[in-house]
Parts: structure tokens; sequence; C-alpha cells
């Protein structure tokens, strides 16, 4: 769809360029009633050969290939011939009394032969230009269609990174509840499938609804309620319409995660506050935790972080603002995401068009 646009925007222009060129050339003589000169006709024709041998041949073959030299030599010879032709077949005749009895100027054999240079010159010089347009702007569409592409593979890079890591902490999460023979451990495994579901199913996506994402987030919290001995200080305070609203998956939970982490003391206290507010320009996030004194950051302990930054970069950069502060005594991340637009996205499972807007 996007090349047959492309295509008609491309003939328009061509149209449109002969247009104002046949206009300048026929309106001064229909306006003052003069009879159309002998040599018009061939000259346009000439015109025309020219602007195309140039489009599709000169300018790809030597302009385009950093062959200036060559293209400019050819180029002028190619005008000089036609001049020298269009002159010599059609010599250009005046009327009657012109000079008015006078001998005509010495130089004045040269200025048919001037204005026959410019008038073909001209249309000569506006082929090379838009071709050499047309080119660029593909180059530039094709670059930033690598460019997304990249972008794509990173992203996928850093979900294929966060997902395992993920999996392992929530792992881990359910071994503390068997080695403690806890009746809620086939809850949490229920829990766990749900949350194994959604990362099969919903993570490979570009974007999700908020509100599933939401859901994942009250999954992964129960589950963690289910570990700790005391779970009084952990809250979740959610504030907003969440319809309507599209993010990238799995794109929060990596702070909260971290906030379980390092936010559970020895003795299984854990104080972690979670607010999420929901604007119509933007999605706020701050989770705020108390520093476990026995928890020191291993080698890989921010992976999950370290993913999530960068993969903010690469899809909102200039859109968000992430600020972490760590006091030694608590670590609290604040995530603003802006407004981006507004797209339509399917989701089959539905079999219903929903609207949502990139956050």
């Amino acid at each position: 769809m996007k090349s047959i646009i492309k295509n008609r925007v491309q003939i328009v222009v061509h149209i449109s360029i002969w247009i104002l060129l046949y206009g300048l050339t026929f309106y001064p003589i229909l306006n003052n009633e003069r009879p159309i000169p002998s040599d018009v006709f061939p000259k346009l024709l000439v015109i025309l050969v020219l602007f195309y041998f140039n489009y599709f041949y000169l300018v790809p073959v030597y302009l385009l290939r950093k062959s200036v030299f060559i293209y400019l030599m050819v180029s002028l010879g190619l005008l000089i011939i036609s001049v020298v032709a269009l002159n010599h077949f059609y010599e250009p005749k005046f009327p009657e009394n012109f000079f008015l009895g006078r001998k005509p100027p010495r130089d004045f054999g040269y200025i048919p032969i001037y204005r026959s240079f410019v008038s073909l010159g001209i249309p000569y010089v506006i082929s090379a230009i838009l071709k050499m347009y047309v080119e660029w702007k593909r180059n530039e569409n094709l670059r930033l269609s690598v460019e997304k592409e990249n972008i794509k593979s990173e992203l996928q890079f850093l979900k294929a990174q966060l997902n395992p890591h993920f999996l392992f902490n929530t792992l881990n999460t359910i071994y503390a509840l068997s080695v403690k023979k806890s009746p809620d451990t086939s809850e949490a495994i229920v829990d766990l499938s749900e949350l194994m579901r959604y990362m099969i199913y919903e993570a490979d996506k570009d974007l999700v609804p908020l509100n599933k994402e939401i859901d994942y987030i009250k999954s992964y919290i129960q589950l963690q309620r289910l570990r700790l001995s005391d779970s009084e200080n952990v809250c979740l305070k959610i504030t907003g319409e969440d319809r309507g609203r599209a993010v990238p998956p799995l794109l929060f939970i990596s702070f909260i995660e971290n906030a379980f982490k390092y936010g559970t003391d020895y003795k299984g206290k854990t104080y972690v506050k979670i607010t999420l507010t929901i604007t119509d320009t933007s999605v706020f996030l701050n989770v705020k935790n108390k520093i476990g004194i026995f928890r020191e950051p291993t080698k890989n302990s921010g992976i999950g972080l370290e993913n999530i930054r960068n993969q903010l970069e690469l899809i909102y950069p200039g859109l968000h603002n992430l600020e972490v502060d760590n006091d030694g005594k608590d670590y609290e991340v604040s995530l603003t995401i802006y407004q981006k637009q507004s797209v339509r996205c399917y989701y089959r499972n539905k079999r219903e068009e929903n609207r949502f807007n990139i956050l």
C-alpha cells in the first residue's frame, strides 16, 4: 500500500512538472495571440527525452556512483549537441521589420543558442535534482526500516534475557514455600502458571493492554505474599483508568521484582509500596522498598533493571523519565512514561477491535 502511494506521488510530481513547463512555454504565445514557433514542439520533445534519459540512466549510473566529472562531461555534451541540432534544423525566424530596417547586432545570432541552452538545461537540472531526492528518500526509508528492525531485534534479545531471569526468581519463591511445606504451594503453582501463560502468549507482542499488564503485576504480588511471613507492609495502589491504554509487556515487573528481592529482611518482614497513577497523558509508577540488611547486590542482580533501562531508551527516547534514589535505607524508583500516539491494536483472542493509546 505504501509503495502504491509513493508511486502515485511520484506520478503527480512528474505531471505537475510537465504542466508547469508546457504552461510557461505556451502561455506567452497564446496570451499575445502569436503563432506558435516551428521549433516549439521539437524542442519540447528533446526536453522530454533529455529529462528522462538523465533521470533513469545518467544520474543512477554516474552521478549517484560519485562519477561526477564523467556525468558533467556527458551532460554538457548532450546539451550542446541538442542545442546545435535544434538551431540547425529549426533556425529561428523573425518577423519582417523586426530590426526596423537596421542590421541585427553582430552577436545577435548567439541569443537563440543561449536561450535554447537555458530552456533545455533547466529541465535537465530539475530531473537530476528530482532523481537524487527520490533516491535519498528511498535510502532514508530503507535506513529507518533497518533501524526499526534492529531495535525490534534488540528488544527481543532483552526480553529473552528478562524472562529466564524472572522465572528463576519466581521458582525460588515456590521453592521457599515447598521447603516450609506451606499449604499455599499449590496456589503458588497455579499463580505461576497464570504468569507463565502471560509470558508465553503476551510477552512476545510489541504492545499489550495496560489492564493485562496490571493483572500480571497483581498476580506476581499475590505470589510474593504467599512466600512472605509478614506482608502487612506490601501495598499496591492504582489510580486512574487503565482501559484503552497499551504498553510493552513486562515493562514494570523488574522494578517490582527487585523491590521484593531487596525489600525483605532475614526475618521475612517486607516493606514494599507500589503506586501506579494513570492520567490522560502519562503513566507514573513509583516503587519504594526498605533495603534488607543482609542483602548485598550480586554480579547478576541488576540484569532486570539494566534491561528495562535499555528498553526504555529504545522505545521511549525523550518520552520517559526514570529516577532512582538510594539512601542506604530506602530504595525508590520513579518512572513516568508520556503518551506517544494513538493506534489501533487488534487482539485475535477477543475478536474485536480496540483503540489504545501507546504510552
